[in-house]
């Protein structure tokens, strides 16, 4: 799934309403649905791809050397490989989600891990990376209409999204509760502490759909869980500070960047819990989604795992520092978050 989250960097000592707008203001985009509100920042030169770029404190920039593998792109559909690019989607708009995907401290740059990790994959398969940013929504209207070949953009694998897209997994998918740094409360792994408490959660992902299942549960026992929803992650962190909400419910790497940046602040947060994405009995992934039958799947995994065997997976994550996220080994379409639950 994905999910939203905080921005820029915060200056100590700063108000929390100046705070929030200067985030808001470093990582808008221009506008809605956009293929050219950001630059793509790739490659230095061939057979490189420099990662990290205008990332504000979210990455260390950094020079991976990677180059075409002949033997993976010629498995690409032979429509793909005639046009020479590869079109990724990205899902930040409207304003971004660090460390994953965001407008950079450039105001242009399109950065993060999902759209640079989009990039290397694309040097594996001998394309030029042209990226895409869009709503969430939009994302996937965009792979269905044929308008991007593939989304790098937390996208979780789920059985019921395998009714229309094919999947590479690259990451795990982890779900936090972030949480003000004073809160005592814990999510402890059990739905049952969610007992008499306001959530907010990112409509139309995966996260929210495990939310009202626990709602629902809860329902059954007449207990109350309050749901809630807003427009976009600085709207959620400003009803956390206000005490509007007690908990919010996202991608851990997100809730990680927001409890560093916010750690010498007054709006300090903390993580109170992690959960699988795919719910207790899985591991949730996340993966690279491409339209079902497109033929991208087995690629775009060879792609991967070369980038695994290789080295340049690692650089990748340690550059964002989430290499605790790490998989063995990408697969194609493996199990996803169950169809009773997606």
């Amino acid at each position: 799934m994905r999910t939203h989250f905080t921005r820029r960097s915060l200056i100590r000592g700063i108000t929390a309403a100046t705070a929030v707008a200067s985030l808001a203001t470093g990582l808008a985009a221009c506008g809605g649905d956009s293929d050219a509100a950001t630059t793509t920042g790739s490659a230095a030169k061939s057979g490189e791809v420099v990662i990290g770029q205008a990332s504000n404190g979210a990455a260390k920039q950094t020079t991976i050397k990677v180059s075409e593998v002949k033997s993976i792109s010629s498995e690409l559909p032979a429509a793909l490989r005639k046009s020479g690019k590869l079109e990724i989607g990205i899902g930040a708009l409207p304003a971004g989600f660090p460390p994953l995907a965001y407008v950079g401290s450039d105001q242009k740059t399109l950065t993060g891990a999902e759209p640079y990790f989009g990039r290397l994959v694309a040097a594996v398969l001998g394309l030029e990376p042209e990226v895409k940013n869009s709503t969430w929504e939009n994302l996937f209207v965009g792979i269905d209409s044929g308008k991007v070949d593939v989304a790098f953009s937390n996208v979780t694998d789920t059985e019921e999204r395998k009714k229309k897209y094919e999947f590479a997994s690259y990451r795990q998918d982890n779900l936090a509760f972030t949480v003000p740094k004073q809160s005592a409360w814990n999510f402890g792994g059990d739905y049952e502490n969610l007992a008499g408490k306001t959530v907010a959660v990112s409509a139309g992902t995966n996260q929210e759909k495990i939310l009202l299942e626990w709602k629902a549960k809860l329902a059954t026992e007449d207990k109350k869980l309050t749901v809630k929803y807003f427009q976009d992650s600085n709207s959620v962190y400003l009803a956390l500070s206000g005490g509007k909400i007690d908990a919010y419910l996202g991608p851990n790497p997100g809730i990680a960047y927001h409890n560093r940046q916010t750690a010498n602040t007054p709006n300090a947060t903390r993580t109170a819990g992690t959960y699988s994405g795919a719910g207790a009995d899985l591991q949730g992934l996340i993966a690279a989604t491409a339209k079902k039958d497109s033929g991208l799947a087995k690629p775009l995994a060879d792609a991967i795992n070369h980038l695994i065997k290789n080295g340049q997976y690692a650089q990748w994550l340690k550059a964002y520092n989430l290499s605790n996220e790490a998989v063995a080994k990408s697969e194609v379409n493996p199990p996803g978050l169950p169809l009773d639950n997606s």
